[in-house]
């Protein structure tokens, strides 16, 4: 039977190790962005790489957070409804709604 200490051992590492090896991996951080009274709320946000935005509308209206680039587009938004974009790559992207051209946000990746 191989257990976590014994695994360890044939791998030479050792049990100290382990707090070590679990740290260096970092999980994505989830951001909001409110659409509400026809904008964006933020309107600007700065994100790490691997980070979701997740866009929901509370307006009546329906809108989308579509990116001037064309790399990503949250699809039609009803109120209530919320769409999430995992940014993968450092970057700039300004984006608006589709509806509404002067409804404008900026994400910035790093």
């Amino acid at each position: 039977m191989t257990t976590r200490r014994n695994f360890l051992k044939c791998a030479g590492l050792s049990l100290a190790a382990m707090p070590v090896l679990a740290s260096t991996a970092s999980a994505a951080t989830t951001h909001q962005i409110a659409i509400r009274n026809f904008s964006f709320s933020p309107a600007t946000l700065n994100i790490a790489a691997g980070d979701i935005v997740v866009f929901t509308n509370e307006d009546r209206a329906p809108h989308t957070a579509t990116a001037d680039n064309g790399s990503f587009d949250t699809g039609n938004l009803r109120r209530g409804d919320a769409a999430s974009i995992t940014f993968a790559s450092a970057g700039s992207v300004s984006f608006a709604c589709r509806f509404h051209p002067n409804m404008k946000g900026t994400i910035s990746v790093s």
